[in-house]
């Protein structure tokens, strides 16, 4: 099969996707909750692993795992929101989790993997980036 061959162009735009809106899905899951929890108020229990307050950490997760994990999803702004996820994933791998085992690192190093890939290529055909004629 010929790497530029309609066929594959397709299948490749429907399998990238499929992976910016399920990473961008998955992350999340994990962002909703903390986005709730940092609209409850109330006292901040959350992890500083780089020193700027619990608070302050909270919302750039939230930021990052709800805001822009949403963003990836719709292909909306794509390359800037992998930033924010990027970042918050190395924090995660190799601050959080550099001790642990990599079975405890394992999901971050995944997701980090699949938002480097996003970053490279961008919103794909697929998008709204495109549709507005951003990508």
């Amino acid at each position: 099969m010929k790497l530029h061959s309609k066929p594959y162009s397709v299948l490749f735009e429907f399998t990238y996707v499929l992976l910016r809106i399920g990473l961008g899905l998955g992350m999340l899951t994990h962002g909703y909750p903390k986005l709730m929890k940092l609209l409850e108020g109330g006292e901040i229990k959350f992890a500083d692993p780089i020193g700027i307050g619990a608070t302050a950490s909270l919302a750039l997760a939230v930021f990052a795992e709800a805001l822009c994990s949403a963003l990836i999803a719709l292909g909306l702004l794509t390359r800037a929101a992998t930033v924010p996820l990027i970042i918050t994933m190395a924090v995660a791998a190799f601050v959080v989790h550099g001790s642990d085992p990599f079975g405890k690192k394992e999901m971050a190093l995944l997701y980090l993997l699949g938002y480097l890939v996003i970053f490279a290529k961008g919103s794909g055909k697929l998008s709204l980036d495109r549709l507005i004629g951003r990508g």
